[in-house]
């Protein structure tokens, strides 16, 4: 079984500056179904969502193929700590 919340840390931590503000939260679960929210500082936010927003969408695809895999779906939100 995927540890998703691991797996995303891997992804986001090499790209911010500030890896200590990064927090994962798994909004929602169910059978097969998996919710997460990324909040990342500020400063960083440009970095994890990429120009034009080719890098969160290269992490979703990462993802989605884990989730798939395991006959799941799953929905990745990125923002800012304020």
């Amino acid at each position: 079984m995927i540890k998703f919340e691991e797996l995303i840390e891997n992804l986001i931590l090499p790209l911010v500056a500030y890896p200590n503000d990064v927090e994962i939260v798994k909004v929602s679960e169910s059978e097969d179904n998996l919710e997460f929210k990324v909040l990342v500082n500020p400063n960083d936010l440009g970095r994890v969502i990429g120009k034009g927003g080719i890098i969160a969408k290269a992490i979703r695809t990462v993802l989605y193929a884990g989730a798939s895999k395991e006959g799941k779906k799953i929905h990745l939100d990125i923002d800012s700590k304020e």
